[in-house]
């Protein structure tokens, strides 16, 4: 799909069928989202420049992810997208100044560009040129990555609170709760792992915009690329702030697993050693030897019996006494 919009926000449809599909002057961003090779010869030939492809968004190298071509620049950032599931992901999303027009090309659906696309319609005619559109959707895009933050921050505080309960609440919790809350601790850390590579990423892509003659030249667009690299070194700094509380949670879950594991271990060696003695008891009277005089005692069952009882509530009184039970 490719969708085309004007400077007054409005956006219309390119089909890839149409033989008399063409770019007017007036379009200011091209958006190629999930482009088939039909789309993306069709947009070649109204460029007039070669596109990157899925595979060229791939690759890591920053030679090949951040150059300029024949007065054209092409910038590859990653964004972070599907934050509301359990399973966070990364996409690649070429970004290409050609000339006074934006171009971008995606295959997936990040919601800064939705919200992006809907913002041009509620302030129209507000941007003059591609650089400017270009620095507010970056703008966009990190705003979306704070907001994400701020998601995993409130999931960890609920999650918090449900891991570091008093001991009358932690009683009353179902069994392998802490296990299972592991797999919520990785599916955190995996969301704010994602933020923190996007915002690399973008930090990468903004320092190289910086230094183009032609963010230089365009001062509202410098101004904004200056804004946005700023809150992305402030945002990386919090995502490792973010990033150290789920390392911490981790730690703590652990921990708590371990004392809970090992309270269970002490139960059974305590009880182990209160039966003990009258263990003890009953054996030596279990032994069949003749001479015995005690199985001949008319109150020899009834001293046995409080002997064993004797024997193991010594024992649980001493462990009471010194604070193990």
């Amino acid at each position: 799909m490719i969708k085309a919009y004007r400077p007054d926000g409005t956006a219309e449809l390119i089909l890839a069928s149409d033989p008399r599909a063409s770019l007017d002057s007036t379009i200011l961003w091209l958006d190629l989202v999930d482009p088939d090779r039909a789309e993306e010869t069709l947009a070649e030939r109204l460029l007039g420049i070669p596109l990157p492809t899925r595979d060229d968004l791939k690759d890591i190298e920053p030679s090949s992810r951040l150059y300029v071509e024949d007065s054209v620049v092409f910038m590859t950032g990653s964004l972070v997208y599907h934050v509301e599931t359990d399973l966070p992901e990364l996409t690649d999303v070429a970004f290409i100044l050609s000339g006074n027009r934006l171009v971008t090309i995606r295959y997936a659906e990040p919601r800064a560009f939705s919200l992006f696309s809907a913002a041009l319609l509620r302030v129209p005619g507000k941007y003059r040129t591609g650089a400017e559109l270009m620095a507010r959707l970056l703008e966009t895009v990190v705003d979306r990555t704070a907001e994400v933050l701020e998601i995993a921050v409130a999931r960890l505080d609920a999650l918090s609170a449900e891991v570091f309960v008093d001991n009358k609440a932690a009683k009353r919790r179902p069994p392998r709760f802490l296990e299972d809350k592991l797999l919520d601790i990785a599916s955190h850390h995996r969301l704010v792992s994602k933020a923190r590579d996007s915002l690399m990423s973008l930090s990468r892509l903004v320092t190289f915009l910086r230094s183009l003659p032609l963010i230089r030249k365009d001062h509202e667009a410098d101004e904004l690329c200056r804004i946005v690299a700023h809150d992305i070194q402030s945002l990386s700094e919090h995502a490792g702030f973010v990033s150290n509380n789920i390392t911490f949670l981790l730690d703590a879950s652990l921990g708590l697993i371990n004392v809970e594991q090992n309270a269970i271990i002490k139960i059974f060696s305590i009880a182990s050693v209160v039966f003990l003695p009258p263990t003890l008891v009953a054996s030596i009277y279990g032994m069949n030897f003749e001479f015995m005089p005690e199985l001949h005692w008319q109150f020899g069952y009834a001293l046995a019996i409080g002997a064993m009882l004797l024997s193991a509530i010594i024992p649980f009184l001493f462990f009471r006494w010194k604070g193990w039970l």
